[in-house]
């Protein structure tokens, strides 16, 4: 396009007065819908073990949820916790109780300076937690299979200061990749200077695919167990985007000593949690073939919207220079890489087309991409109509970056 057609069919689609939200991973109303049955009333309250769920009590979850998820993720339901419905409050739980009291093997890690190693592009959520609590964060890049190992070995071999990693193994957020065996294993096995070093597995899109290959992920807690560092991992996970965003159940999986670590100090905390909730999900749920079924239903409808910004990227980016972008097999996200230097104009033109996208940036530590290149695209909320309108705006505003520089 010259210069002139551009700024022509910018200004027209400015005119269209469109106002669309890409800027996160929301399961849309059509999804929320699939799961609507989880409200009915319950016929019982009581748990497999005659607990009555309308009580206090139960600090690990209900052993009917434990139990499901010692089915639908193969670890058994001893390690297991079951919370409510933020996994994000779990993993916020951990690095504030290895702040203030000390891991089971190691000192109060506020007594000292810490550092997370942070694979880059990640979870802006992960980055805010360690930000704010003063940890810091050294960018480690991700490759095809997962992030770069010999640079993690390296480091975690040398510095006692760093006390853990953030990891999402498959289906990362934003660039969908999958991490190999052979990067799981070396997680798992390799020697580390701080005897309290922990991997943060964020286990988010466990069920979530977007082919019809399911691809799945070696245990990293039977890989950490048989390495001799039972206590490394902490796996997480949650239902948000399984059964309701705002109302689902969250997990978090580990050895039984990080297991009794944690309830340790979380018995402080609360009193235990929503028990209705978890006993409904269960009910709801029922086993792996029911999760399954119902993550078919998903797919069905989050494929078109992603097929869909992915046609609009290939008609109108393919002859860029420099200018990339996934193509997920499963998650939430499609990571676009701009030239260097162009992802904040792009999302700030985009703005001005009504499309609010994730800041530029968001998916480093302090909110800093060093070239300026990746925008997170979420296509779950919109519809269709609305994904095509919008894909085809941030298509148009990225060349109108190219173009007016």
């Amino acid at each position: 396009m010259s210069e002139i057609s551009v700024q022509a069919e910018y200004n027209s689609f400015k005119e269209l007065g469109l106002k669309l939200d890409m800027s996160r991973g929301k399961p849309s109303s059509e999804q929320l819908d699939l799961s609507t049955k989880l409200l009915s009333k319950l016929d019982n309250y009581k748990s497999i073990d005659h607990f009555d769920v309308r009580n206090y009590g139960e600090s690990l979850g209900i052993l009917d949820a434990r139990l499901l998820f010692e089915n639908l993720l193969n670890i058994p339901y001893q390690q297991i916790i079951v919370g409510d419905n933020s996994s994000l409050a779990l993993m916020h739980d951990c690095i504030i109780f290895s702040m203030l009291y000390g891991t089971p093997n190691g000192k109060p890690w506020i007594k000292e300076p810490i550092s997370f190693l942070c694979p880059v592009p990640g979870y802006d959520r992960h980055f805010s937690i360690c930000e704010n609590l003063g940890i810091n964060m050294i960018n480690i890049p991700i490759n095809h299979d997962g992030p770069d190992i010999n640079d993690i070995e390296k480091l975690v071999k040398e510095d006692p200061n760093i006390k853990g990693i953030w990891c999402v193994p498959k289906y990362s957020n934003p660039n969908g990749v999958i991490y190999s065996d052979e990067i799981i294993k070396k997680l798992a096995r390799m020697k580390t200077a701080a005897d309290d070093f922990r991997i943060f597995w964020d286990d988010a899109y466990h069920f979530h695919h977007l082919t019809e290959e399911k691809f799945s992920l070696i245990n990293i807690i039977d890989e950490c167990s048989k390495a001799g560092n039972p206590n490394r991992p902490i796996q997480f996970t949650s239902t948000s985007k399984i059964t309701l965003a705002g109302a689902g159940i969250s997990i978090l999986c580990s050895s039984i000593e990080n297991i009794k670590w944690y309830q340790k100090y979380s018995n402080i905390r609360s009193i235990g949690p929503n028990k209705v909730n978890q006993l409904q999900h269960v009910n709801f749920l029922k086993d792996k073939n029911t999760v399954e079924k119902l993550m078919e239903e998903h797919r069905l409808i989050l494929k078109p919207k992603f097929d869909m910004v992915l046609a609009q990227f290939t008609k109108y980016l393919t002859n860029l220079e420099d200018t990339s972008w996934t193509y997920p097999k499963g998650g939430y996200f499609i990571d676009l890489k701009t030239p260097k230097g162009y992802a904040k104009k792009t999302i700030s033109l985009a703005k001005e087309l009504g499309i609010t996208l994730t800041p530029a940036g968001a998916a480093f530590p302090y909110g800093i991409d060093p070239d300026d290149r990746h925008i997170r695209i979420a296509p779950s909320y919109p519809s269709l109509l609305e994904i095509e309108q919008a894909a085809k705006g941030i298509c148009l505003s990225l060349i109108m970056a190219l173009t007016i520089d």
